[in-house]
């Protein structure tokens, strides 16, 4: 009997990620799962153990993915608050066929499985607020770098910066006038940069 052809753990996940991302938790069946993964059910049980700790992993490395490359881009800046504006200006010239010209996986997770599913609905409020924890962070360097006064409350900033890039992947999600996302992206970025000392 042929043995099944090794896999490759980071692309299944990855290929999980964007399924599960599109359709949902609840809408992607066994039959979503084969033809992304190229894997048998078997396989994917044997693997994975479930489809909720398969959707799961690929919550994580949703986050993780969108974490690594927030933490990079204000890495790079000489300045926390240009890059955080520059960061939304960037979502509204995302190229049409971008995956990240949806809602949040997280957001959209929590809104399928709010009521049905508390595991992963957890697990989503887990990263948004770790999100939200990295978005602070980048406020705290523009308080260390004297762009904001020393009084500001960095998580309540960025509470509301999370809210707006919600909002604004959402006008993504539902297929927003181009024009009208700019600016929209552009009126966020600017009330950013007015905070500004």
């Amino acid at each position: 009997m042929a043995r099944a052809a090794p896999y490759d753990r980071d692309k299944t996940l990855t290929a999980a990620m964007s399924l599960f991302w599109d359709k949902g938790y609840h809408a992607t069946s066994l039959k979503d799962l084969e033809a992304a993964l190229e894997m048998k059910p078997g396989s994917i049980y044997a693997a994975f153990k479930s489809k909720e700790n398969l959707y799961l992993l690929a919550l994580d490395k949703y986050f993780e993915t969108s974490r690594g490359l927030f933490r990079k881009m204000i890495a790079q800046a000489d300045s926390p608050l240009s890059a955080l504006a520059d960061h939304l200006r960037a979502f509204a010239s995302l190229p049409t066929e971008d995956a990240a010209r949806q809602a949040c996986m997280l957001t959209k997770t929590i809104v399928d499985t709010r009521s049905t599913d508390a595991v992963i609905a957890d697990r989503s409020r887990a990263h948004l607020q770790s999100m939200r924890i990295e978005i602070a962070k980048a406020f705290e360097a523009a308080i260390a770098l004297r762009e904001l006064p020393a009084e500001t409350d960095p998580i309540r900033l960025a509470r509301r910066y999370q809210a707006n890039l919600t909002a604004l992947r959402l006008e993504l999600h539902q297929g927003t006038d181009q024009a009208e996302l700019n600016d929209l992206a552009e009126d966020m970025a600017r009330e950013v940069e007015a905070l500004r000392l």
